[in-house]
């Protein structure tokens, strides 16, 4: 009786020993076929370009004795692998624990596919591997932000209608997350020029004020930077941050408390969705008023409260009120494409966001549970 087909897919750039022990395990269902990225589907999905051409993870690929064969998928997107998949004809589809997605699971469902989820286990006597902590070690141990509530506030056109705070957590780098997706890596990479690395031991809100005038020159036309993205990545925990119609803030407020991080690493989480747009301007349209900036900032402040108390109701109600306050200010943010993602999350999400200035990026959810496919965040705690 012949073996079973297995068929797994990824990009495999930077190919290392998570890759294989991954290769190892699903060969065990039976014959090991690998879909492998294109250069330009990685291009498109990670707004970089690999660091292996696609012919030369190919030839990696099938050099690995646990495979059967390889080949370049001719597809696009998060679903690149479609055609490889009906040519092939698997039984079995495996993924490993953050490669998952309820759309692969419909994918195989509709064609009686097989779908395994595998965990990430070293082979003995190794550490576990992953292409983003080789990428965080090799690039950069700068943290990222995350935006939760009343952002937009930062900018004085909007301030000026009424003042409020912005919310904003520092994450670590347990991802690299793609450019043009809300996680403020335009700010960060302008924090690399000065710290490559890593930030330097020196007073969090110092550090912030350094990089919003670093990025931010006096003779840059255009754009200004919100100082929110500085502040979310400089200082650790949870911040608020209150603007009055000025650049920076009046004052900044932060919470380390290890109960209330924990609480928001169990109830936010992120899903991919693809980077914003080249040439969309979100503030395109902005309708901004006394009204709206109200609704903005006292979401937030509701936001705040549910959070220190613990109240997950509350925080959803809160958080979406923000979510809706930003949209309705600026429409650009909430594409068609964008759109669609959020009703694939409506029933499975209390509340949702996108991630800084919306049009792409990431969908910023709060749920009762965190669904398999999703990001995990963790939050940076502060060093003593």
């Amino acid at each position: 009786m012949a073996n079973k087909k297995v068929f797994v897919s990824g990009c495999y750039d930077m190919l290392h020993s998570g890759h294989v022990a991954f290769f190892k395990e699903a060969s065990q269902y039976g014959d090991l076929y690998v879909g492998i990225g294109s250069d330009a589907t990685i291009a498109a999905l990670k707004s970089r370009k690999t660091i292996c051409s696609e012919q030369e993870r190919l030839y990696m690929v099938k050099a690995i004795r646990y495979v059967t064969d390889a080949c370049i998928n001719p597809g696009s997107g998060m679903m690149d692998f479609v055609e490889s998949v009906d040519r092939i004809k698997p039984d079995i589809f495996v993924v490993n624990e953050d490669g998952g997605s309820e759309d692969k699971r419909q994918f195989c469902a509709e064609r009686g596919i097989e779908y395994v989820v595998l965990q990430r286990e070293p082979d003995a006597g190794l550490e576990a591997r992953s292409t983003t902590a080789i990428r965080t070690k090799v690039r950069s141990q700068l943290p990222y932000r995350l935006d939760l509530a009343g952002t937009w506030i930062d900018q004085p056109y909007v301030s000026k209608y009424g003042a409020g705070w912005a919310i904003t957590i520092s994450l670590e780098p347990t991802i690299e997350f793609m450019e043009r997706g809300g996680m403020s890596t335009s700010t960060r990479n302008a924090m690399r020029k000065l710290w490559p690395y890593h930030l330097p031991n020196y007073d969090p809100e110092k550090l912030a004020k350094l990089v919003f005038c670093f990025e931010n020159e006096p003779e840059k036309d255009g754009h200004i930077s919100g100082a929110q993205d500085a502040i979310g990545i400089c200082i650790p925990g949870l911040s608020r941050h209150f603007y009055d119609n000025h650049y920076w803030p009046e004052r900044i407020e932060t919470i380390h408390d290890e109960a209330t991080l924990t609480w928001l690493e169990e109830h936010l989480c992120l899903i991919p969705m693809f980077p914003r747009p080249d040439g969309l301007s979100v503030v395109e349209g902005a309708k901004i008023d006394a009204e709206g900036v109200k609704a903005l900032s006292s979401a937030a402040d509701r936001c705040w409260e549910a959070i220190l108390n613990h109240d997950l109701k509350g925080f959803a109600e809160a958080y979406q009120a923000s979510f809706e306050a930003q949209t309705a200010m600026f429409p650009a943010m909430l594409s068609t494409e964008v759109a669609a993602w959020i009703e694939r999350y409506r029933d499975r999400a209390l509340a949702w966001k996108l991630s800084g200035a919306g049009g792409g990026g990431y969908l910023a959810l709060v749920v009762d549970q965190i669904p398999e496919e999703a990001i995990r965040l963790k939050i940076r705690r502060r060093d003593f």
